[in-house]
């Protein structure tokens, strides 16, 4: 294992960045959160069928623990661009909804968009940066692939069969980005050393940003959102 004055050394020699760090954190919410409307499955029985019990509109998810989930977390400056993997990011069309609502991909890596529903959905992309593309899929099982090409934070995915289905995608041009997750808790890990922003972006609430610096440690980094 390389110690930290080896790492010095490489790094007085050879100009090479060898710290890493983990970002850390949680997005907390305070106040009184909005209710959220049920969905309205009524116009195609298929959709209704698949729910025993009304499913509530995810554009405002608080957690038990006063946390919010589905924020997209990323780093907005300083970071540089890192080669796209090779293995997908799937969007599914599961229960009449988008699955996940909130996801994160780099420019260049292979994107799924598949439908696991016995009815039919019509896939709309509302890129401003990226190529906009809408494609029916009408038959349980089909998948589309695509790439985006440009980083573009967010873009926005609807079915213009079901009104109430719409999902967002951060395109980024690195690694370093997450979603906040049930207990509002987040992880970039990676992140070489050096001063960046980080900002949180959610649908309803907005964006807010923070400044950070990672050294040869894990930083941790909260955001707070509060009721409008």
């Amino acid at each position: 294992m390389i110690n930290r004055s080896t790492k010095i050394i490489f790094a007085l020699i050879f100009g090479i960045n060898v710290y890493a760090g983990d970002v850390t954190g949680k997005v907390s919410f305070t106040g009184a959160a909005p209710k959220m409307p049920k969905l309205n499955m009524n116009a195609d029985k298929s959709c209704k069928g698949m729910h025993t019990t009304r499913v509530s509109s995810e554009e405002v998810v608080i957690n038990k623990n006063n946390t919010l989930k589905n924020v997209f977390i990323y780093v907005k400056e300083g970071a540089k661009p890192t080669a796209a993997p090779t293995v997908p990011v799937t969007l599914s069309q599961k229960g009449c909804q988008y699955v996940p609502h909130i996801l994160g991909i780099q420019v260049g890596q292979p994107f799924i968009i598949k439908n696991d529903d016995p009815t039919l959905h019509n896939v709309h992309s509302l890129g401003k940066a990226n190529v906009q593309f809408n494609v029916a899929q009408p038959i349980k099982g089909m998948k589309l692939n695509k790439k985006f090409d440009k980083p573009e934070v967010m873009v926005k995915f609807k079915c213009d069969v079901h009104s109430w289905m719409n999902a967002y995608v951060g395109v980024v041009n690195n690694s370093y980005f997450a979603v906040s997750k049930d207990d509002g808790s987040f992880t970039i890990k990676g992140l070489p050393a050096g001063s960046y922003t980080l900002e949180a972006w959610h649908e309803k609430f907005g964006t807010k940003q923070i400044k950070i610096t990672v050294a040869d440690k894990s930083v941790t980094a909260n955001f707070n959102y509060a009721a409008k």
